[in-house]
């Protein structure tokens, strides 16, 4: 079976030196795996081109085995099996948590039904199965976004990445602004919905939030300098890691 995303040989310039160069990796269905590096090494970057965001100058990405597709959409298609959840959560404040749920649904459904979310409830069903992944009470489903709590929100922004259904989870440091209970619950929920055949690729700011990941990739300068299973992470690698540039 072909890996869920495979980057060959990824290259993308920057101002003074490049974004990402030569990067190659393959993430499989079943993989929980953290992306760790110092700021500016690179990793939002990658998960930017790993989401179709950003067009690489150099290199192939393949998803699913399959390039990205020539017809807009074909290639929408493909990229609603790839979701990612932000570190600013991207919400839509105006809107209620149940249209901010369908939200992800709109790449399949097409305008018509997307402006019908406006008006209507729709769905509710499986928005209120969404929320229950997410340890939420179906209730606040009529509550605006505005009416939140900061945990609340974020596992909103969690459901709504459910609510999408890929295979492919993306993270970008969905923890950093968070206490360290919330970061714990929000990675495990994470990490729970990551089995094949989903696989889960999340940026992270700290190397002692691990504990429940099954490899590591670390970035340096644009370079991906390692690539292994969690436990061959040792003090020397990661001072490698975050080591001031030259």
């Amino acid at each position: 079976m072909a890996p869920l995303l495979e980057l060959r040989g990824i290259g993308v310039p920057g101002r003074s030196r490049s974004r990402l160069e030569d990067v190659s990796l393959r993430i499989e269905a079943g993989e929980r795996v953290a992306l760790l590096g110092a700021s500016g090494a690179g990793k939002s970057t990658l998960l930017a081109v790993a989401n179709g965001m950003l067009e690489p100058e150099a290199g192939e990405v393949l998803w699913s085995g399959q390039p990205p597709a020539g017809s807009r959409r074909r290639r929408r298609r493909q990229l609603a099996r790839i979701g990612t959840l932000w570190q600013d959560l991207r919400l839509i404040e105006e809107l209620t948590v149940q249209q901010n749920l369908n939200a992800a649904r709109l790449a399949l459904w097409g305008w018509p039904k997307a402006l019908l979310n406006l008006l209507l409830p729709l769905e509710t069903a499986a928005c209120a199965a969404a929320l229950e992944q997410v340890e939420l009470d179906p209730a606040l489903l009529p509550q605006p976004v505005t009416a939140l709590s900061g945990g609340q929100r974020q596992r909103v922004a969690l459901a709504r990445l459910l609510r999408q259904d890929p295979l492919l989870l993306l993270a970008d440091e969905p923890v950093a602004s968070l206490d360290p209970r919330l970061a714990a619950e929000l990675l495990a929920l994470l990490q729970r919905q990551a089995g094949a055949p989903r696989a889960l690729l999340m940026s992270l700011h700290r190397p002692d939030l691990l504990a429940g990941f099954d490899r590591v990739l670390g970035l340096r300068q644009g370079r991906l300098v390692f690539d292994g299973p969690v436990r061959t992470l040792d003090g020397a690698e990661l001072e490698r890691l975050y080591a001031a540039a030259p």
